[in-house]
């Protein structure tokens, strides 16, 4: 009997029976669901499995298109600080960044490659890796990345990365998004091997300056598997023609090519020097998705630092004894 996952606006649900999964697509069938098996998530109403009697018909991607990134299997683990593990045929491979290793079976050997690695085994030349490095270290990147394979000529392999801090793990098929998602710099967490990660640079001059964490973003192209890494809580939201919606610059995931992306002020001078909300919001226009984010990592350090021990004195959480208290209740030593 298979176990099932369900997700409603980036809100897992699961494991579940067959039973109680139905029960939850019957309620609320808005969603998506994945089971063990399945190569991506999928809405729930195009599930009949989940249908009282029904069969599965997961649809396939037309015979007549060539796919160019590996086709892989995953299960995500965890609630706040989650992990994907993501399961290789022999000769299939994934890319992550580095760090992003949480283990490997045996079988998996990893490489470091010079640039994205999306080129790996189909042709790529240096002056390829040479453009992909560039990118990544104009988004801030690492100029390598790791390969992860299934050298095993028979059985499948399965390796693990897992998330910087708390947040959610977002799984994304690039074919349901026209083949092209952009998402904040720091998001990108893996992805099957064949996607490529470029740069998408504000075109206006007022975004690039104010926007933020959206000054530059990377653009994720292909027709493969990605997951990218949201901080806290996950928004999702889908933007019909001309709607907008005004969020913290650094609360913007990922979207659509299609959203438009923009900064404004946020009101006037009082509002800039004592709203404690910045000086600019992002400004997103439908149409498309987009996906937000509850605690920006910026965000939850800046906190961290705000709280930690300051040489010469502590912020001491409100206590009235300050540094002495620190040292009384063990924050510290002499």
């Amino acid at each position: 009997m298979h176990q099932w996952f369900l997700s409603y606006n980036g809100q897992q649900v699961g494991p579940l029976d067959q039973a109680a999964a139905q029960q939850h697509a019957r309620q609320n069938p808005n969603g998506h669901c994945w089971r063990q098996g399945f190569a991506e998530w999928i809405p729930i109403s195009a599930c009949t499995e989940l249908s009282e009697g029904g069969a599965l018909a997961v649809p396939a991607p037309p015979s007549s298109a060539r796919r160019s990134a590996d086709e892989i299997d995953y299960r995500i683990y965890g609630e706040d600080m989650q992990f994907v593990e993501i399961e290789l045929d022999p000769g299939e491979s994934a890319i992550a960044e580095a760090g992003s290793l949480m283990y490997k079976e045996s079988t998996v050997q990893m490489e470091t490659l010079f640039g994205d690695g999306s080129h790996t085994g189909q042709g790529g030349g240096f002056l390829d890796k040479l453009v992909g490095a560039g990118k990544r270290v104009i988004t801030g990147e690492s100029l390598f990345t790791t390969v992860f394979s299934n050298a095993a000529t028979s059985g499948k392999a399965k390796v693990a990365f897992a998330a910087p801090y708390p947040g959610t793990i977002v799984p994304l098929h690039l074919t349901n998004y026209n083949g092209r998602i952009i998402a904040q710099k720091d998001s990108f967490l893996c992805a099957a091997r064949g996607v490529s990660i470029g740069i998408f640079f504000q075109k206006k001059i007022m975004t690039a300056l104010f926007g933020g964490e959206g000054f530059i973003m990377q653009k994720l192209e292909g027709d493969g598997q990605i997951f990218v890494h949201a901080g806290g809580t996950i928004l999702e939201r889908e933007l019909k023609a001309g709607e907008r919606i005004d969020v913290d610059t650094g609360c913007v995931v990922a979207l659509t090519d299609t959203v438009g992306f923009d900064v404004k002020p946020v009101g006037g001078i009082k509002s800039m020097l004592f709203g404690g909300e910045g000086v600019f919001l992002a400004t997103l226009t439908g149409p498309g998705h987009v996906w937000l984010q509850s605690l920006p990592f910026s965000r939850m350090a800046g906190r961290m630092f705000a709280a930690a021990y300051q040489k010469g004195g502590s912020k001491g959480e409100g206590s009235v004894l300050g540094g002495l208290g620190g040292i009384l209740s063990g924050d510290r030593g002499f």
